[in-house]
């Protein structure tokens, strides 16, 4: 099979594409036939080096993808042959992750993938929707899960509303019937975020925009989708109501966080810091859940006129589907596989 390879830490450079075995799936385990790979910045930060030291001889990149099964190991249902998936944290602690034709993965981080769903909307969703879903069911006042009416009468603010992450929690709230407020940089991110269905979507370069989130929610918002909390901290705790969360993600920017703490003690701010790395089984298993049954309900679309432009490369050029999303390139980033 055709696989991207890396040995060494480094740039994108590290890259090449090689030919391997097709690995054969152990116990629990199922083997996909990847068609899209998604690169998410977790896995440029992973090459690398930025986040873990390496610990493989080499290493096959990207945690997220979609395909199809086409083999399975003991103790696995063989009706399950056939089936097309959406792969999620495929490659976590593993040295083979979804840049290849082939992957073998826990059998429960392939998710049956509706016929309807294409493989790009498959590929997109792993780290960006279960990080959204993450961020918005760790209020202390909200629900531990999502589906149509769990957030009923709460305010969510989306961060960054067009990127991956912004774009999954604005549609995943508005699924759930929260109120969706979105702040962005500028206006064709501001069209983007429309396109995924914010409410309420405001220029936080422009004018007063905690004037403009407190007129909107006068009690405060529920929830904060934080991608940037360094820069965003006093905005954010200007617009929170008591006993409010903060569930951030990111550090975009890396501005250092300082806590006033005597503020957040009136406030009784909730911080949830959150990776899924280290976020647990159990929601993950959630996560995995309630996304599958946005998917299903059509909530979660992707592409320019959903809101999250869709910036393909073929396998041969994922080096260069690593420097998109190294310099920030607005959308998803995909890299066709097969």
């Amino acid at each position: 099979m055709k696989a991207i390879i890396y040995r060494d830490n480094g740039g994108p450079d590290v890259l090449d594409l090689l030919d391997r075995e097709v690995p054969a799936p152990g116990p629990g385990e199922v083997r996909v036939r990847v068609a899209v790979s998604g690169v998410n910045p977790t896995d440029w930060k992973t090459r690398s080096g930025a986040t873990n030291p390496k610990v493989h001889p080499e290493i096959i990149p990207h945690l997220d993808g979609a395909g199809v099964i086409d083999a399975v190991g003991a103790g696995v249902d063989e009706s399950r042959v056939g089936q097309r998936v959406w792969l999620f944290l495929a490659g976590a602690g593993l040295p083979a992750g979804t840049a290849a034709e082939y992957t073998v993965v826990p059998a429960d981080r392939a998710v049956p993938l509706p016929g309807e769903a294409s493989f790009e909307l498959g590929a997109a969703l792993g780290v960006p929707a279960l990080t959204a879903h993450r961020a918005l069911t760790v209020a202390e006042d909200g629900p531990s899960r999502l589906a149509p009416g769990a957030l009923d009468g709460k305010v969510v603010l989306a961060a960054g509303g067009a990127g991956a992450v912004g774009h999954a929690a604005i549609q995943l709230a508005r699924w759930a019937g929260a109120t969706v407020i979105t702040t962005i940089s500028g206006p064709e991110k501001a069209r983007l975020a429309t396109a995924a269905g914010a409410h309420h979507v405001i220029n936080y370069r422009e004018g007063d925009p905690v004037a403009e989130i407190r007129a909107i929610a006068p009690d405060g918002v529920d929830i904060i989708a934080e991608v940037a909390l360094g820069a965003n901290l006093a905005l954010d705790l200007a617009v929170l109501r008591t006993r409010g969360t903060i569930a951030t993600y990111a550090n975009d920017g890396a501005r250092r966080v300082e806590l006033d703490v005597r503020q957040n003690m009136t406030l009784n701010t909730r911080f949830q810091f959150m990776v899924l790395y280290t976020v647990g089984d159990k929601a993950l298993a959630a996560g995995a859940q309630d996304v599958a049954a946005a998917v299903a309900d059509g909530a979660l679309p992707v592409g320019e006129e959903h809101g999250l432009p869709l910036v393909r490369f073929p396998l041969a050029r994922t080096a260069d589907a690593h420097r998109a999303v190294e310099s920030g390139a607005v959308g998803k980033v995909l890299v066709d596989v097969s």
